[in-house]
Parts: structure tokens; C-alpha cells; sequence
């Protein structure tokens, strides 16, 4: 019997993953099988692997405009700003017990944060966004105290996009001598990362957002940044953050960042034609759906609403019967019963954040794709719309 073949579905959800690269994964195969060696042994294979982590720091630290010694290599996003905000929590804890950020990051922030206050007695301070998810940096400013000891603000919202004003963020902070780290995962294919232009102490990055594997990450540490490592065992990545290195996913890392940062202007550029195209499509066409986020300070292949009358659960499963994989925000987040932590802190009602939707644009993405959306989605919206008031 001849398998049928599976029909293609549109993907619109590169906000929560993307697939690997066939170049990544071609560099990544001799790594997997001929050099296979652990970079701490002195053997030749150890020494082969050695050569390619040294080469990994070295050219993602060109990417930041960084030292190599002040890039350390990850499990994941989340590892990076768990690291990030213990390493400097732990390491400043007689300085000072104030940490500022805003309602709307990560889990990966919010809820090591959380953490941080029952353990350690921090306390944490939430700067409000506006209705577009936007931090003003006089705001963040205006809530720094003399026991502060770290700012943490993300690049670009996972959920709406909203790229935040961090150079002027970091300006204001350093003025005060206050540590200044970024959750930059969403950001990491898209915009620069230039950590000096930017004014960070700490940057956060995750392989698969840009065309890399799960399970690989990157923590940026401005050299002299207060820092205690909270992962110990035989003091890899010069001690902060201890596991023998995964070579295999360091190198796929590394290709696809680099891959992703030489081509980020024409990419962004194809990327707004077809996320603006999309976006005027469904404000269009359908009646009581709202765009979410900033509607020009956003990711170039981001595209997040919120559609009055529907679920968002229920309208992800009706897109996926359709061939369309969406999302209605953090995936990491998806499933749950309350609405999105990042649209009530915009001050969306809770009945409107219930029908949240985000289509998020990538490299595989064409024209076409976007009108197959735009056929798709007013009917499945109609559909669900009569089936509720039924």
C-alpha cells in the first residue's frame, strides 16, 4: 500500500517553534557521528570538539559584538533567564533586594521571579505597559530604588511582538549602576544584537526560534557582572554553567544564528510585506477582531489579535482541521483556562483576551499561505460564532 501523501499545512506559529535548517543539520551530522568527543578530554576527538565550541564562542560573540569569554552556552531560553536572574539575585544579595521588570515576560521571568521573593525575600517591583505592551523607560526609571540590583525587560513580547525601547531603557538604568538583563528568545532572528548598542548586562537567546534544535541556548555576561552560577559540577563554560557541552546543538546554533543575522534585512523586509498583508486581511475581513500589540514597534512576522465571540482553544483546533497551525499566544502557556497574563496587563476585558489568536510568520511562509488564512479563518470564525450563539 502507497502512503498518501500528508497535505501541506500552513505553519503560523514560528513564535513557537521552527523547523531546523537543512544547512544546520548538515553541519550539525559530523558531530552527532565522527566527532563525537567530549571537549574536556585531551584526546584527539575531545580536541576536535574543543576547536568547535572555541569557534561557537568566537563567532556568536561577533554576532553580539561581545568577548567570546562572555558568551555561555545553554540547555534552552528559559535556562538563560533562569540563570540570569539567580546568578545576579544570588550574587547581589547584600547589595540590595529590589528587582524591577514588567507584567508581561516570560513565565521563564515571572515565575523565577516568584521564586526568588519566597527564597530569598526579594521583592519585585511590576512596571505597567500601555495598551500597545509598551514600556516607557521613564517609568522603569522612576521605579528603581537605592537596594535595586536588576532590571529585566524583554526585546520583543512572545504574544503581541511589541519590541521594546531597551538602548534608552539600559541608558537610564546604567546611570544608576543597576544590572540590566533581556529575555531576547523572540528577538534572536530578527534584530540586532548588538549588546553594546543595546545597553545590557545579560541577553538571553534560544536556538529554535531561529531555525536551530530544541534544546540549546545562549547566555550573554557583560564581563565584571556580578554572577553566581546555580548550575556546579565540573565547571564548564568557565564555571557558570556547569554540563559537558551539547557540540551537536552548539554548532547547529551557532550556523543558524549566523545564518539568520546575515540575511535579517531582506528576510524582515519579505516578512512586513506578508504580516501586513495578513493583518489587513483579517481586520477586513473579520468583523470584531482587534490587532494586539504595537501596531509598527513589532516583530516583522508577527501578527496577534483577539476575535470577539470565540474561544481561542476552540478556534486553534477548527484552523488545524483546516491544515493551519496558529496559536493563541505563549505556547508554553497553551491549554490554560485564564486568558493570557501579557492582554490583561494591556487591559484588555477578560472576555475579549478569551478569543486571542496569533499567526506568526516565517521563512517557509508564502504568499499563498497568507490567503489560504485569510479564506479559512472568517469561516471558521462564522462557524464557531453561530454553533456558541446557538
Amino acid at each position: 500500500m502507497i502512503a498518501e501523501a500528508r497535505p501541506r499545512i500552513v505553519y503560523l506559529d514560528h513564535s513557537a517553534t521552527t523547523c531546523v535548517h537543512p544547512s544546520v543539520v548538515e553541519a550539525m551530522v559530523p558531530y552527532f557521528s565522527v566527532e563525537y568527543g567530549n571537549p574536556s578530554s585531551v584526546h584527539t576527538l575531545g580536541q576536535h570538539a574543543r576547536q568547535a565550541l572555541e569557534q561557537s564562542h568566537r563567532t556568536v560573540a561577533e554576532i553580539l559584538n561581545c568577548a567570546p569569554r562572555e558568551v555561555v552556552f545553554t540547555g534552552s531560553g528559559t535556562e538563560s533567564d533562569n540563570l540570569a536572574l539567580r546568578g545576579v539575585a544570588l550574587a547581589r544579595r547584600r547589595d540590595g533586594r529590589h528587582i524591577v521588570t514588567t507584567p508581561i515576560e516570560h513565565h521563564a521571568i515571572t515565575h523565577s521571579l516568584e521564586q526568588l521573593v519566597q527564597t530569598l525575600g526579594l521583592e519585585v517591583t511590576e512596571v505597567p505597559v500601555d495598551a500597545n505592551g509598551l514600556v516607557q523607560p521613564e517609568a522603569i526609571a522612576a521605579a528603581l530604588r537605592p537596594d535595586t540590583i536588576l532590571v529585566s525587560v524583554m526585546y520583543a513580547n512572545n504574544e503581541v511582538g511589541t519590541i521594546q525601547p531597551l538602548t534608552e531603557i539600559g541608558a537610564l538604568v546604567h546611570e544608576r549602576g543597576i544590572i540590566f538583563h533581556t529575555d531576547a528568545v523572540q528577538a534572536g532572528g530578527y534584530l540586532s544584537l548588538d549588546v553594546q548598542a543595546l545597553q545590557v548586562d545579560l541577553l538571553s537567546l534560544s536556538g529554535h526560534k531561529f531555525h536551530a534544535p530544541k534544546g540549546v541556548g545562549v547566555l550573554y555576561i557583560r564581563r565584571g557582572t556580578p554572577y553566581v552560577s546555580t548550575i556546579t559540577g565540573g565547571g564548564q563554560e568557565d564555571g557558570r554553567r556547569s554540563g559537558t557541552e551539547n557540540i551537536p546543538g552548539i554548532v547547529g546554533l551557532v550556523t543558524a544564528l549566523r545564518q539568520a543575522q546575515s540575511e535579517r534585512d531582506a528576510k524582515n523586509e519579505r516578512l512586513r510585506a506578508l504580516r501586513d498583508h495578513l493583518i489587513g486581511g483579517v481586520l477586513e475581513r473579520v468583523p470584531g477582531s482587534q490587532l494586539t500589540g504595537h501596531p509598527e514597534r513589532r516583530l516583522p512576522g508577527h501578527a496577534s489579535f483577539t476575535i470577539d465571540g470565540v474561544e481561542a482553544d476552540a478556534l486553534l483546533l477548527a484552523l488545524d482541521l483546516e491544515g493551519i497551525a496558529a496559536s493563541s499566544g505563549s505556547a508554553c502557556a497553551s491549554g490554560a483556562a485564564e486568558p493570557s497574563h501579557v492582554l490583561k496587563a494591556m487591559g484588555l476585558p477578560r472576555a475579549r483576551a478569551m478569543g486571542a489568536l496569533r499567526l506568526s510568520l516565517g521563512d517557509d511562509n508564502q504568499p499563498e499561505d497568507i490567503e489560504r488564512a485569510l479564506e479559512v479563518l472568517p469561516k471558521v470564525v462564522e462557524r464557531l460564532r453561530a454553533f456558541t450563539y446557538v
